[in-house]
Parts: structure tokens; sequence; C-alpha cells
């Protein structure tokens, strides 16, 4: 997709409030509209035809907010492009917001409309690949907020292409691989270790949940660094390329979307492509620990003690609670290796979330109310969810063991509380956020402009914490 800020022919995307109010159309539009159209938030009406102003209206229901709009552009950009047209849009005609803002979601939610994940279908030699020009009128002097845009959503979709792609071609070699590629290539430090530098480091729960498979694991750091002196913002990403469960392993029918246990590391390295590309001066470094949770004859097993680069025990209560056990030791390295402002974690962790939240919303522990905050502002301005689980004594009681420090699993309910405050016992009273994103990193069905499958949630977010931090 092409942006020009120019004037240009092509169909109008015009953005229709419940009230009808602000529209600069004839009155004889206007009385059409009225009588013909439904300005429900996402609905459609297509005016096309020689001899007209050519037309796409769609409705932005009646409380008109940034995310409504972004939504609204996707569905009308979405049927342009069905159509095969260019598309033009005036930020002259939505005077509600700042010309900026709108300017961010247009570009976001036209770009939306293009993604599709289709590298594993047969192509159809007669299939058009016409790419759509988008014309703005009225951002002249924004040219460079159209790019960064751009790049945002290409982190977006690298997130998604990551933890779209099967196991079978995604495992820690390929995932590290293509972050020494792909983030190398934009001026990111990359350095990947191999299972001898792991156990020289003594992380002892990662390697332990990787023995039931023969893909090596990968510790993953990845460093962009443009300001000197300064700290940096420590991500840290689950990075379970395929997640059988172990011995406690998992249906079917759960299992067959588990290339999706990968979606807190690919979106560190979807985040960190964004800022990289738009060169943000400020310091970033990634970690990820990437392996497989499979069964074999080596593979740990329920009821195992197991120790963890910090030195902790840990009674192993439940194989299929693997991820918390890889990031013990992904986060006491960010902890101890780096003096980092923050650490921030994201994980595909637990089902009690989407139970708690439902689908569409990342749950978080913290212990740090100025830095949650500043997560929750950029959530908010990137149209994604969050919400903070309250924590009491008696979830961090949960977690301790009797013949063990830490218990990897807990019965009675309030399983992402007492998983996030489990991995609070390796963050060295760091500041510290946990983003639990079972939710809404992978949807079965498509939800707006969230594709089936892998989202990107939360790229957008993470870019805007470390952008505005």
């Amino acid at each position: 997709m092409n942006f020009k800020i120019e004037s240009g022919k092509g169909v109008e995307l015009v953005l229709v409030p419940e009230n009808f109010e602000g529209l600069n159309v004839c009155d004889e539009t206007l009385g059409y509209l009225k009588e013909s159209f439904s300005p429900k938030l996402g609905n459609i009406l297509t005016i096309l035809g020689p001899g007209k102003n050519e037309r796409v209206f769609v409705g932005i229901g009646k409380e008109s907010n940034l995310d409504h709009l972004r939504r609204a552009i996707f569905a009308g950009t979405k049927k342009i492009i069905e159509i095969k047209k260019d598309m033009k849009f005036s930020l002259k005609k939505v005077s509600s917001f700042e010309k900026e803002d709108v300017l961010k979601v247009l570009v976001e939610g036209a770009l939306q409309a293009t993604y599709k994940f289709d590298k594993y279908l047969k192509k159809d030699e007669d299939e058009d690949e016409r790419e759509t020009t988008v014309f703005i009128e009225g951002a002249e002097g924004l040219e460079n907020l159209v790019e960064e845009y751009k790049n945002v959503l290409e982190g977006v979709f690298v997130t998604r292409d990551l933890v779209n792609t099967p196991a079978n071609d995604m495992y820690p070699e390929v995932l590290a691989n293509f972050a020494k590629e792909d983030l190398g290539n934009l001026g990111v430090n990359v350095k990947v270790l191999g299972k001898s530098e792991i156990e020289a480091l003594n992380m002892e729960a990662f390697l332990q949940v990787a023995r039931g498979s023969d893909k090596e694991p990968k510790f993953i750091i990845m460093e962009y660094l443009p300001v000197a002196n300064e700290k940096p913002i420590m991500l840290v990403g689950k990075g379970l390329t395929y997640d059988a469960g172990g011995y406690a392993i998992k249906p079917a029918g759960s299992m067959a979307s588990m290339k999706s246990d990968m979606g807190g590391s690919a979106a560190v390295i979807g985040a960190i492509h964004a800022l990289a590309k738009n060169k943000v001066k400020k310091n970033v470094v990634g970690i990820v620990a990437a392996c497989e949770n499979l069964i074999s004859g080596d593979a740990y097993k329920n009821g195992d003690i197991i120790g963890s680069m910090k030195g902790l025990t840990i009674e192993v209560v439940n194989t299929d609670a693997e991820g918390r056990l890889t990031l013990a030791d992904a986060l006491y390295y960010a902890a101890t290796k780096y003096d980092g402002k923050v650490i921030v974690d994201l994980a595909t962790l637990t089902g009690a979330c989407i139970v708690g939240l439902g689908m569409y919303t990342t749950g978080s522990v913290s212990n740090c109310d100025e830095n949650y905050n500043k997560i929750a502002k950029a959530f908010e301005k990137s149209g994604e969810l969050v919400w903070r689980w309250p924590t009491f004594e008696v979830h961090r009681e949960a977690v301790k063991g009797t013949i063990s420090d830490l218990l990897n699993s807990v019965s009675g309910g309030g399983g992402s509380i007492t998983a996030g405050l489990f991995l609070e016992n390796f963050v060295e009273e760091r500041p510290w956020v946990h983003l639990d994103i079972a939710g809404p990193a992978f949807g079965d069905s498509q939800k707006g402009y969230l594709p089936k499958g892998a989202t990107g949630v939360p790229v957008k977010s993470l870019y805007e914490f470390v952008k505005n931090y």
C-alpha cells in the first residue's frame, strides 16, 4: 500500500457518525444517507459509478473515539481494496480529533486491511496483486508520521508472521536466526546462546523444559542501544515455539494452536523491529528463552524438583505450566546482567487469564504503580486492552512450596495472579510489569481489524510505552 499526501483520484472514504453531523455532502446525498443507511460501527454503504463522486460511507457509531475511527477505516479500506480502486481521505473532514491522531489511525486502519498470511496457500497465477494507493488531503508536513506508523504496522506484521508459522518451520534455531537477520539489518546487536552456554549460566529451569525436544534451545539477546550512558528498558518474551504440555499433555484440540505459545517473544521482536526502524532514541534490550515443551524419555516430569539460575528450587506440579519456568531464568538474567529502568515480560501464560478477562484483554501483575500506569496509557493510546490484577499476600504464599522453595502451579483459582507472582520471585525487586497475553495474542476468528490467528498484540502498545518512556 502506498500513501501520498496530496489530492488524487480514487474512492473517497467518508466516516459517518450516528447523528450524521459534520458530513460535507450535498443535501440530496445527506437525505439519501439518513433514509437508507444505518451508521452503526462498521456498516458500509458504497456509491460507485461513472459521472459520480465515488464514495464508501462507513459508520463510526454513537461513541466517537479513535479506536472506532481505526475500526471504521479498516472496514472501509477493505471494501475499497476488494473493488480494486485507489482511496482518498480528507483529514479536514474529521474535526473532532487532533489531525496527527487521525492520521495515525488512518495509516494503521488502512494497513490492517492489507494483512494476509498466505505463504502456505497455492498461488493463483491469475490473481491480481494490485497495490492500493491512499491519497491523504490535509496532512501536509506530516510525511514522517505516515512513515513512522507504516513501520509500527510492519513490526505488528512481523510478529503475526512469526506466530502464524507452524512449529515444523518455526523452532528455536529458526526464531534466533530470524532475529539475527531481521534486527541485525536494523542495527540491533543480536547474540544467540546455545545449549552449552545456557548450561554454563545454570539456567536449569529453562533447560528442564527443553529436555523433551531434540531441537536445541536458544537464548536470544537483542540490544538496541542508540543512546550512550542510558539504562535500557528490558523486554522479556516467552518463547515456547511449540507447547504440547509435556507429560501433562494437552488434548489435540488445545494443542493445534500451540505454535502461538511464542507470542510473547514474537511481540518483543516486532516491537524492537519498529523501534529500530524508526530510530527511536530509547535503549531497549530484548530477552527470549526459546524452546519446545514435548514428551520423550528424557523429558521432565510432574513431581520433579528442579533448580533455577537464581538458585531457588521449584517443584514441577504441572509440566504444562512451563512458560513461567523459562521466564524465571530469562527474568533473572535480565535483572542481574543489566541495570534496566524497568522489566516488562510478555507471555501467553495462563488459560486462567482468558477465563477472567476474555479473549481480548491482557492481564497484568506489577510491583510498580508508575510503570504499570505508563503501560496502561500506552495500551489505551493503541486501542488495546489491559487490566491489572489485584494481588494479596495470600497469593504470594500460595506459590511457596513445602519441599521446594516454589511451586510452578497451584490450585484454588486466581491462576493468572499466582503465575505472575511466581515470576516476581526472579525480578530482584526491580520495577516490573508482567503482561499475560494468552487471550489477545491469538484468535480463533476475526474480530474487527484483528485477524484470525496471530494478532500482533501488544506490539503497538510496547512501541508507545518505550517511545514515550
